[in-house]
């Protein structure tokens, strides 16, 4: 399913994405549910998913850049929440490896933002190969009734090739057992983040 945006600019804002994908997680999480943030960067989605699962529930983060899960395990410890999280320096692609094995089948969520990290060094973004890998395996992870975010920056050298190549990985799911929402706000730039919404029934 392809959601176009409307005219309004607010729409095509991050922020206003970023607020969609928070509304679709809540929706689905629960107490106890165990959760990753393939992609930490500055642990805004870490803390609200940290939030979401409750003292009995996991995060799983991964991140390239140590500065990243520091930002992002202060920002979990102000809040309290750092015992509810396991960050791991290691790229999104290793989720499968690194994680146990008993989780396959029993993730709830699986959140990706795209890009680089914001406030950090712009040459070092996600790559089409890693991301679908990471994205591969997310969908093995995944327990019935959970949910893949997928915020996809375009901006940037090879974000436009990313969002495109992971669309069309989207669009190769089997329709009986993953429910695909694809939201591309209005740009007259071309330019505005995409986000897209993988639901397995």
């Amino acid at each position: 399913m392809l959601h176009r945006g409307s005219s309004d600019p607010t729409e095509v804002s991050p922020n206003s994405l970023v607020q969609q994908a928070h509304t679709a997680l809540a929706a689905i999480l629960r107490e106890g549910d165990a959760v990753i943030d393939a992609t930490v960067g500055n642990g805004h989605d870490t803390l609200f998913l940290a939030q979401q699962v409750g003292e009995s529930g996991t995060v799983y983060g991964f991140d390239i850049q140590q500065q990243a899960l520091d930002i992002a395990y202060a920002r979990l410890q102000e809040a309290g929440l750092e015992r509810r999280t396991s960050l791991y320096h290691a790229g999104h692609e290793a989720m499968a490896v690194v994680l146990p094995q008993s989780l396959a089948g029993r993730l709830k969520a699986v959140v990706f933002n795209l890009g680089y990290l914001p406030g950090g060094d712009k040459v070092r973004t996600t790559t089409i190969h890693t991301t679908l890998a990471a994205l591969e395996q997310a969908r093995e992870l995944l327990a019935p009734g959970g949910g893949i975010s997928v915020l996809a920056y375009t901006g940037h050298p090879g974000g436009r090739e990313e969002a495109e190549a992971v669309k069309a990985w989207a669009h190769t799911l089997a329709p009986d057992y993953y429910k695909v929402q694809i939201t591309i706000p209005p740009s007259q730039s071309g330019t505005a983040p995409e986000w897209l919404w993988i639901v397995r029934v």
